[in-house]
């Protein structure tokens, strides 16, 4: 039968424009689902600033110190382009981002290679059913010390209300203690075996502490602000992001009251202070309902010292009302007076609650997690003690191993084969043995429910982290953790988060579902303790699937150890997964043009 020109011309259009959607589809990686995507690209480079009146050198991210907000909402897409402007390796992590099988985009040694000098690097990974306050920082080489940090917010989907009338503002407020050495001097100071000695002092925002006292403060030195109406209510994001001390922080004559933790809401209740340790982020509601007739004290202060001599370790920023008459004056408010009371911050924390009726990422019609009712599969005590010398070096250990970073990360060693990288030998219990240097890892079981419970026998406070999930932190009570203390366990509304405290001669017990596969990092997140070692990984693999749970290895994975020689040169463009996106966003649209323009 014979066939016209016109219409073979328009079955072969069709025919080409399914092929063509078929391909762009396929190459977008389910890029047209309805989650958005947003971009960024980050500088990280040193500048020069005196936080303390000493010139010195930090890391900015887009020349701000702080850096800038990554804005985001449950289950955006969020892509970062990081161009690496130091004069050494540099990595990005993103502590309480919970990646749903994406390891490859964690920004920690035993996952990725890390993004030599005068390259870039392009994170894409997804904020899978999240809501919260995190913040993002530098994970090699003591960088955290110098900066680089910034805050990474997940809002709710506009049809998931919050727990709580929405805030006439939202407020960032970074703390944190601060030396005017840079941190190379501060890592080499750990390198020769000696410690960091007293900070000089605590910043707030990246920077240095109004002058309440002419003796202590000196002259010149630039505070934070924070602007404020009369009778508003704002939500202060606020994020310990400093090297190792607690801070107790307050503001003058107002309330706070906490609403979230690390990604969770909590039950609301009011404080007039709070204890935030290393790593810990929260927020708080705070309404501005003071008389105006001076600018207010806020205030965060070093906890669990010895007062005299950290005196001038207290960070010092000023809330201004726009009706103010006049600045702050007087003495700061007062410390948790607790010098011999150990009790009041424990049970400050025991405190936080999780709002098991609030929705966070997406509606809770159930309730909270029964995790109570859930039997553990396997537990983990993790011990640490004061640093120790191994080899002739000063060393941090868990259960008695020091750990050293692999050469080839984790799971990229696995896909390649790589033989010896690491062991799957993590002792769950103390051992007694001699302590060592390993590169011994967690064989974590794939959908176990795990209890880890950190016992602190060392002299120092301490925050533990856990890279891509949240944890039930169930108890916590001085002395040795026994099974004895299970019956001392909140089963029933913990809060759940990322990062906990674990106090000098004392155990904070957690819970954790492990649904997210991948490699996982724990560690301490006082910087000190973790340069020196104190950290493993969680291996979790899907046996059933063999990894394929997992996302693929993306495409611009960096190759480094073993496989250093199948790195290719440096092209300074975005990840292929967001070019693809865009590239078959702009193929369907000419095609659609084309379409139009043929049968016009």
């Amino acid at each position: 039968m014979a066939v016209s020109q016109s219409s073979f011309s328009s079955s072969l259009v069709l025919c080409l424009f399914g092929f063509f959607v078929h391909i762009a589809l396929l190459s977008t990686n389910l890029c047209f689902a309805a989650d958005p995507t947003i971009s960024y690209e980050f500088h990280v480079s040193y500048i020069t600033v005196s936080p303390l009146g000493v010139p010195q050198q930090v890391i900015a991210v887009n020349d701000k110190f702080p850096g800038p907000r990554i804005n985001a909402t449950t289950n955006y897409n969020v892509i970062v382009n990081v161009f690496n402007e130091l004069d050494e390796d540099l990595l990005i992590t993103w502590p309480g981002i919970q990646m749903r099988r994406d390891s490859w985009q964690d920004g920690v040694l035993g996952t990725n290679c890390p993004i030599p000098p005068n390259w870039n690097w392009t994170y894409d990974f997804q904020v899978k059913d999240q809501i919260g306050s995190f913040f993002y920082f530098p994970s090699l080489n003591f960088q955290r010390a110098a900066g680089g940090f910034g805050s990474f917010v997940a809002n709710n989907r506009p049809i998931i209300a919050i727990p709580f009338a929405q805030p006439d503002g939202d407020i960032e407020i970074f703390i944190g203690d601060w030396y005017t050495q840079n941190h190379t001097a501060l890592r080499k100071t750990l390198d020769t075996g000696k410690d960091l000695g007293i900070p000089d002092g605590v910043l707030i925002n990246g920077k240095g502490p109004y002058r309440y006292n002419t003796t202590l403060v000196p002259d010149g030195i630039e505070y934070e602000t924070i602007h404020v109406d009369p009778g508003k209510t704002y939500r202060l994001r606020v994020h310990n992001v400093g090297i190792s001390t607690s801070l107790n922080f307050r503001i003058q004559n107002h309330i706070l009251v906490l609403a979230e933790a690390e990604g969770h809401y909590t039950i609301q209740q009011n404080y007039t202070d709070f204890d935030i340790h290393v790593g810990q982020s929260y927020s708080f509601l705070v309404t501005m309902d003071q008389n105006a007739s001076t600018d207010y004290y806020t205030v965060a202060s070093a906890r669990f010292v010895n007062e005299s001599l950290w005196q001038k370790v207290t960070g010092v920023a000023v809330l201004h009302y726009s009706n103010s008459k006049g600045p702050a004056s007087g003495p700061l408010p007062d410390p948790p007076n607790d010098v011999y009371d150990k009790s009041r911050s424990m049970n400050q924390a025991l405190s936080v609650r999780q709002n098991g009726s609030a929705s966070g990422a997406r509606p809770n019609p159930q309730g909270s997690f029964h995790y109570g009712s859930i039997n553990i599969t396997d537990t983990y005590v993790l011990q640490s003690v004061p640093p120790v010398t191994i080899n002739g070096t000063l060393r941090a250990t868990l259960n008695g191993i020091s750990f050293v970073n692999p050469q080839t990360p984790i799971r990229l060693a696995d896909k390649h084969n790589v033989k010896g990288d690491y062991k799957l030998d993590f002792p769950n219990r103390p051992l007694n043995r001699p302590p060592r240097k390993d590169i011994s890892i967690i064989n974590a079981t794939y959908k176990g429910f795990m209890e880890v419970v950190f016992q602190n026998n060392d002299t120092v406070m301490q925050s533990f982290h856990l890279n891509g999930y949240s944890f039930f932190v169930v108890g916590m009570d001085y002395g040795v953790w026994t099974l004895e203390s299970r019956g001392r366990y909140n089963n029933w509304d913990a809060v759940s988060r990322s990062t906990t405290q674990v106090f000098p001669g004392a155990w904070t017990a957690v819970l954790i579902s492990l649904d997210n596969v991948g490699v996982w990092n724990i560690r301490a997140e006082n910087l000190d303790r973790w340069y020196l070692g104190q950290e493993t990984y969680l291996r979790i693999i899907n046996p059933e699937e063999n990894g394929e749970t997992e996302f693929a290895v993306p495409d611009n994975v960096l190759y480094c150890g073993a496989l250093a020689n199948l790195q290719k040169e440096q092209k300074h463009k975005s990840s292929a997964s967001s070019i693809s996106c865009k590239n078959s966003r702009l193929l369907l649209t000419l095609i659609i043009a084309f379409l139009a323009f043929t049968f016009s």
